[in-house]
């Protein structure tokens, strides 16, 4: 093994590796909790802020308690959101060891790209797509109905489609991630854009909560630009490869 490709290789048994992976994936869920409760002194401005799309629309609670387990969920959503680059941290504190020079000089960047994207995807989907959604979902039946929501109903929606589309917006990483363990190459990947164009057609009909067009096609056009910009990653990786000497051959 080239001690100078692996400089921070480290002699560990696969014993030794689930451990260290116990403790890692213990400190991120207490990363996590912790971000949670300190979101939930803050809960009423955070729900205030996701109302905002919606505007001129009243919210009821239908039951008693309903808006104490909507204040934990939402909570628990943000607490995650912020703990994420303490998770992805960790995350990358345990493969770091197995990559060589090269790898580890795309791959931390990758991770802080995967916060940035996350977070994009979370600000793409409350400016856009959830304001989009909401104006067709009031105004179909607006001469028939009274809007008059459920906070529980309505929290949900919104959550579950910020994080499906910060998700979503994970994709270019993902690709970035086969190319360096050569799984993928950015020409049959561009050859086949008809296909990702059918599938992210697919994927932003299953990842939004409604059934509104709009929506759909926003966040489908997200993902068909997220992954040509996946592409030109892997054609990096690719080009930052052929150009680096091969280990092998110098000794």
């Amino acid at each position: 093994m080239n001690k100078t490709e692996f400089p921070a290789e480290v002699e560990m048994s696969f014993t030794d590796h689930l451990e260290e992976l116990r403790w890692r994936l213990l400190r991120s869920l207490g990363a996590v909790v912790a971000a949670a409760a300190l979101c939930l002194l803050w809960v009423r401005p955070l729900v205030k802020l996701l109302e905002e799309p919606a505007q001129g629309i009243r919210f009821l609670q239908l039951a008693p308690g309903e808006f104490l387990f909507v204040s934990l969920k939402v909570a628990g959503y943000a607490g995650l959101t912020f703990a994420l680059p303490y998770v992805l941290y960790e995350g990358l504190a345990f493969v770091m060891p197995g990559l060589n020079k090269r790898e580890r000089q795309l791959v931390a960047p990758a991770v802080a790209a995967s916060a940035v994207l996350f977070l994009v995807g979370l600000a793409f989907a409350w400016w856009a797509l959830v304001p989009a959604a909401l104006r067709f979902l009031v105004s179909y039946g607006a001469d028939v109905v009274e809007p008059i929501w459920s906070i529980e109903r309505y929290l949900d929606f919104v959550l579950l489609l910020m994080v499906a589309t910060g998700l979503a917006f994970q994709l270019p990483v993902l690709q970035l991630l086969l190319g360096l363990l050569g799984l993928v190459r950015w020409r049959p990947m561009l050859a086949s854009w008809r296909l990702v164009i059918l599938l992210s057609a697919v994927g932003g009909a299953v990842l939004t909560p409604s059934t509104d067009p709009v929506t759909m096609l926003l966040l489908s056009g997200a993902i068909s630009a997220l992954f040509l910009v996946g592409v030109g990653l892997v054609a990096l990786t690719e080009g930052i490869h052929s150009a680096a000497p091969d280990p092998a051959k110098e000794s």
